[in-house]
């Protein structure tokens, strides 16, 4: 590749998730880090702190599987898009940035489980509920969608919340099984809720 890098030898690299699109990390590579990763297919990265080169995950297991790798038009900075095998954060949080994030705020378990359920039609684990789901197809996850829609207009007609509390997690959970099987990120459904809030502020 014919990236550019500073006086220092670096060139800031984004991470991103190649399935749900979220900006998980800013770290710094240097040359060799650059030839580890593209050689590995495994993110490695140059610690200006510390002034080594160091494995993503190589210590927590939390590496990140390169989907692919892009520069800028400047050719100094790299995106690289990776599947990421547990979170990015060395503080246990799936993105760096998560708690700035404006998208979704207290609301991360959203994007966790469309992580989880991504994972689940690409790698269909036998005996997954999920793999179930995608195994049957659309006609399948769509009428339990209508069902759990169907259960929590129930829980509520009958004033419990509890059971309101339960149903609703069902319908969440099946309504983003849907919106993977359909190739529809959260983060569309997301943006469109904000657009609207927008337009009516």
């Amino acid at each position: 590749m014919n990236v550019k890098f500073d006086e220092k030898g670096l060139v800031p690299a984004i991470i991103q998730d190649a399935g749900t699109k979220e900006v998980l990390t800013l770290a710094y590579m240097n040359e060799e880090s650059l030839a580890k990763t593209m050689d590995t297919g495994e993110t490695w990265f140059f610690s200006r702190s510390r002034q080594e080169l160091w494995h993503k995950g190589a210590t927590s297991g939390n590496t990140q599987t390169v989907v692919s790798i892009n520069y800028d038009c400047d050719q100094d900075a790299i995106l690289v898009m990776v599947t990421p095998k547990g979170p990015a954060c060395h503080t246990g949080s799936v993105s760096c940035f998560s708690e700035r994030s404006t998208s979704l705020g207290d609301y991360q378990i959203l994007q966790s489980l469309e992580k989880v359920i991504l994972e689940r039609e690409r790698e269909r684990p036998e005996g997954a509920y999920t793999t179930y789901l995608f195994e049957k197809g659309v006609d399948k996850i769509l009428k339990k969608v209508g069902e759990e829609a169907a259960e929590v207009i129930i829980a509520a007609k009958n004033r419990d919340h509890e059971e309101l509390r339960w149903e609703a997690a069902d319908l969440l959970y099946h309504l983003q099984v849907l919106l993977v099987e359909q190739g529809l990120p959260f983060k569309e459904v997301l943006r469109t809720l904000e657009e609207r809030h927008k337009d009516r502020s």
